[in-house]
């Protein structure tokens, strides 16, 4: 019999299963990766991955959830680096450029999944929505310290540069949006 898992080893498990599913979802998309391959990247047994995570679905939201942590905290540990409130707001579109522009970049982690599976799994839905509501919200504080109005529109702006650069490969529509957002925002 073997030895019961531990809770360490349960917690490096579910670890290395959310690793192993955000690099094979984002590179090839959820819907073409199925479970037997996020068990070869793992090298983990499906009797113990699906201990982990009961559904597919189920791995695919705590994947989105892990990363929109992650990706904001990352955000805001560049933006809140800049003291000027104006320049926090363009700060945003600095480091969208940079992400646009890393290798494997392959757009907006939660489009793609609201692409693949929004119209059929609520949970799959309600995570996309909930990390564009704070994302949004996000953004809202800091185009509000700038004492400017323009929460929709540099949020749409935001949006607009993840897509398309998702779409064309080229990090250009950050500093496109960058550009239209230092005309929104007075001095």
């Amino acid at each position: 019999m073997p030895a019961p898992i531990t809770a360490e080893q349960a917690r490096a498990d579910r670890d290395t299963l959310l690793d192993t599913a955000e690099r094979l979802f984002y590179e090839r998309g959820i819907q073409a990766v199925g479970m037997d391959a996020v068990r070869a990247g793992s090298g983990l047994p499906l009797k113990r991955i699906y201990r982990c995570f009961a559904t597919k679905e189920d791995l695919v939201v705590a994947m989105l959830r892990r990363r929109d942590l992650r990706w904001r905290g990352s955000l805001a540990a560049h933006v809140e680096q800049v003291a000027d409130p104006r320049e926090r707001v363009l700060a945003v579109f600095d480091w969208l450029a940079a992400w646009f522009a890393e290798p494997g970049f392959r757009g907006c982690a939660w489009i793609n999944a609201h692409g693949e599976l929004g119209a059929t799994s609520e949970p799959v839905r309600a995570e996309v929505r909930s990390h564009k509501r704070e994302f949004h919200d996000q953004l809202a504080g800091w185009v509000r310290a700038a004492g400017s109005p323009a929460t929709e529109p540099v949020y749409l702006l935001a949006e607009g540069a993840m897509v398309t650069a998702g779409i064309t490969g080229d990090p250009a529509p950050a500093r496109h949006a960058r550009d239209a957002v230092a005309a929104l925002i007075p001095r």
